[in-house]
């Protein structure tokens, strides 16, 4: 059934229909059943090959759905881990921030165009950020253990201070693309005739 719908089978049965014409023209002779077949042959042979579906992947959009349900687990694990107070202080900055870059709504819709930054996001709350606070909890107790080495607080809040670097490029991106976009609208404004502003 496939085969019978395929650009092959098209194509094939065009030229047999041009080889049917030659028949009933005469051109064919009694030879039209090997034109006929022939010219289907043919036209299977040069017809473009199927091209297949490309895989479903989620939109930016379904990701990003997904990744607000890993951040709302990953808050819940946060709030379990003791911190020394500037950890404490700078984890509560990046998670506002990456809050507020998965909140719902016109954010939500910039990210929805920007891949790159989806990607950026998922890689800071299902990667980097766990792992820093799992490596500092590890580390802080081997450190009680065995005491005189460099403190793992402030190796965790050198981390955090990269991700939330991280996170606020990410927003200076976005805040970008809306004013070129804001900027974008004022030329238009200007070339329509507005440069002066409410004529009388």
């Amino acid at each position: 059934m496939a085969y019978l719908e395929s650009r092959k089978n098209i194509a094939g049965s065009a030229c047999g229909l041009v080889g049917l014409v030659l028949t009933f023209t005469g051109v064919a002779g009694p030879y039209w059943l090997v034109v006929v077949a022939g010219l289907y042959g043919a036209g299977a042979l040069i017809a473009p090959p199927e091209r297949p579906a490309p895989p479903d992947f989620p939109d930016p959009s379904a990701q990003l759905d997904e990744l607000r349900g890993d951040f709302e687990k990953l808050r819940g694990y946060l709030t379990d881990i003791e911190l020394s107070v500037t950890a404490a202080a700078r984890l509560r900055e990046l998670t506002e921030l990456l809050a507020a870059l998965l909140d719902r709504g016109w954010v939500a819709e910039l990210l929805a165009h920007d891949p790159e930054g989806v990607h950026v996001l998922s890689r800071i709350v299902r990667r980097d950020l766990p792992e820093a606070v799992d490596s500092f909890v590890r580390t802080r107790w081997w450190t009680r253990m065995a005491p005189g080495t460099e403190s793992p607080e402030l190796h965790l809040e050198r981390q955090l201070g990269l991700l939330k670097k991280d996170a606020e490029r990410l927003a200076a991106g976005l805040r970008e693309v809306e004013a070129r976009r804001q900027e974008s609208h004022t030329r238009y404004l200007e070339d329509r005739g507005g440069t002066g502003g409410i004529s009388a």
